[in-house]
């Protein structure tokens, strides 16, 4: 089967994301408290998560998978929290644009070095000169967001 329909998908999500931070800066300046604003945003998305999993309960992880589970595996979703927490707080200040930029371009950097050097058990991947060529293209774009 091939997996080609997974890209307009990947697209629709990229253009989902460039959403959330507009929203949560606007949730931000309604709700007056940062944190509570954080704290319903991410509520929503753990309600709405643990609906999916009531009714999509299997598969189940073994004791085994667990146990043999990577110490830092559970903090992506920490990680994953500071951008939206940095979004919520900025986004308003420096625009939706150049906020999407520098994080994508960050995001394209740190991921060409973690295929680059297979970091958190991911496939290594090298930076050849095109995606070098590629994230240097991304960074003259950033700057010329920015302006």
């Amino acid at each position: 089967m091939s997996s080609i329909w997974l890209y307009p998908v990947i697209l629709i999500a990229g253009a989902l994301q460039a959403l959330g931070p507009p929203m949560n800066g606007q949730l931000r300046q309604s709700m007056v408290n940062p944190w509570l604003a954080t704290t319903v945003s991410f509520g929503l998305t753990l309600a709405f998560f643990i609906i999916v999993l009531a009714t999509q309960p299997r598969p189940l992880p073994t004791a085994q998978a667990i146990a043999s589970m990577p110490w830092w595996a559970p903090l992506g979703g920490i990680i994953g929290s500071f951008a939206v927490v940095t979004g919520l707080f900025f986004v308003d200040r420096v625009g939706a644009g150049p906020l999407a930029a520098l994080t994508i371009s960050a995001n394209l950097l740190t991921s060409i070095a973690v295929d680059q050097f297979g970091l958190v058990n991911m496939p290594v991947h090298t930076a050849d000169p095109w995606r070098l060529l590629g994230a240097a293209l991304m960074i003259a774009g950033v700057v010329l967001i920015a302006r």
